[in-house]
Parts: structure tokens; sequence; C-alpha cells
């Protein structure tokens, strides 16, 4: 069986150490960017590859781009080849406990047109509270060939968004309230919001163990943020292209496919003065 969003932790428990799984330790802190590093040689669990927010999941940050640029495809197919990533194989991302970098490394994963990628749901929090193994030995992976079969439908640039809210589409941004509504901005050039975007922050995807809720209630909870709006015409963001990958992840999960992503995002948008910028409540969902 292969799974496509989200693995329990006695599923990974079954599979961590046979050779068509891979693991990715995505744990990673904006504020501490080498304690995921650290804590991955701490303890992982068994079989786990470390892979940096921003040395594997993303490509250098430029002056016009936004804080997490996509990688590009052929660096990161041969990242994920000498993870030991082939056609066949199943791969699990975890992170601490939301599955925000996770789902960053899922959606890259999709984005390549890799189908068997899913995300430890609860994460290495989840993992320990089951009483599951942790090590801190390093696993030596056989690499494959990862074939890319690029989706670039998947990504919208600023220009396209614009468009797009245009015509009418719906625009999720994961960030929380107080950022979006530019109540404070402790990372960005500017405080606010895209205007006629909506507010739909990620963590309400998930319950008080950080586990994603049950599909149907996520299908309810996104119903109301789109506004009726199909999901192929809903594009998700949120301060970086990161945190909006688990707004596409939790659709994937409630049956909701075809949004896309607004890579740049915020720190993109908000680089450049000639771009509109909305403040207060004036499009809260």
């Amino acid at each position: 069986m292969r799974y496509r969003n989200l693995v329990s932790p006695s599923v990974l428990a079954a599979h961590c150490n046979e050779s068509d799984w891979v693991i990715l330790d995505c744990r990673f802190d904006l504020a501490d960017p080498k304690a995921g590093q650290r804590q991955w040689n701490q303890a992982h669990i068994p079989g786990a590859v470390y892979a940096d927010l921003e040395r594997d999941l993303s490509a250098p940050a430029s002056a016009v781009s936004g804080r997490h640029p996509l990688p590009d495809p052929l660096d990161l197919a041969e990242r994920l080849s000498n993870w030991g990533i082939g056609l066949d194989t199943q791969v699990v991302a975890y992170d601490g406990n939301n599955g925000a970098i996770a789902a960053r490394a899922w959606w890259l994963l999709r984005w390549l047109g890799h189908e068997h990628a899913a995300i430890l749901d609860g994460g290495i929090t989840g993992w320990r509270r089951a009483g599951l193994p942790l090590t801190d030995k390093v696993s030596q992976r056989v690499a494959k060939h990862f074939e890319v079969q690029l989706h670039d439908e998947m990504v919208v640039d600023a220009n396209q968004l614009t468009e797009c809210l245009t015509r009418g589409d719906c625009v999720l941004d994961a960030r929380t309230a107080q950022r979006f509504l530019g109540e404070t901005e402790p990372i960005d050039a500017k405080a606010g919001h895209i205007p006629g975007a909506h507010n739909y922050p990620f963590a309400a995807n998930l319950d008080r163990h950080g586990c994603f809720l049950p599909a149907e209630e996520l299908r309810v909870y996104f119903d109301s943020a789109m506004q009726s709006t199909a999901p192929s015409n809903v594009i998700c963001m949120c301060g970086s292209g990161v945190t909006a990958c688990h707004n596409l992840l939790a659709m994937d999960i409630a049956g909701m496919h075809g949004a896309r992503l607004y890579a740049g995002s915020w720190s993109e948008w908000s680089s450049d003065d000639q771009r509109p910028v909305a403040t207060g409540p004036d499009a809260t969902s």
C-alpha cells in the first residue's frame, strides 16, 4: 500500500526499516536555523535523513524573491536521488509536531511528480507520545534515480495572482490573523495582506495534539473559507510559501484537489512598493 497525504506513527513504525521507504526529518526553526540539524543529530526516527528547509527545500533568496523560493527542480531531484528516492519509493516527512515544514517537503515532491509522499501525522511529538524509538545513528541510503515530471500548473507567480484576483479566484493566506490584519509583522517588509485575500491560518487544520482534523471537518471549514469557489480556482499563500503548503495538504486530505501555490507569498509581494497592501478586517473569512 502507498500513502499520499498522511501516515500514522504506528504505520511508519512498521515500515521505517524498509528499503523502499525514505523518511525526511524536516525540523526547522526560523529563529534558530541550525536547531533542526542539532535535533536530528541528537535523536531522530530510525532511518530518517535530515532535510533542511533553507539548504534543501528552498533556493537562495534574492532581492526580488520571497524568503524561501522554490528550489531548482533538477537540484532538488539530485538531492532526492541521493536520499534514495526513486519512482516507487514511499516518502514520509515529519517535523516537530504541526507539519508545517513537512508539508513543504510533501508539496515539493508532488510538484516534481512523485505521488507516494505523505507526512507523519503529529510529527515527532506524536511519535514520542506513542512510545516509539528514536536513534542518533546515521543510516546509509543507496542512491536511486529520481525522474522529474514537473507540474508547473501547481504554481502561480505575482502577475498570475493579480490576474486570478481580477477574475474572482479565492486566495487563502495561511498566516496568523494578527499578521494578516497588519497588527504585527515580525519578519517581512510591510504589515498587512494582499487586497482580496482571505485569512485561513494553517493551525486551523489541526487538533490539540497537532494532528490533522478528519477529512469531513476540513472540507466544511474550507468550503466556508472558499465561499463556493472551486478548488482549482484557489491559490494558497503565507509568509514565504512554506505554511501555505499545509493548507494545500489539508485540502488534499479533504478531497479538494487542484488548488495552487503562490510560492513567493507575502514576503515577495510586500517587497515591491508598487503592489497594493491592505490592512484591517476587510477580507477575513
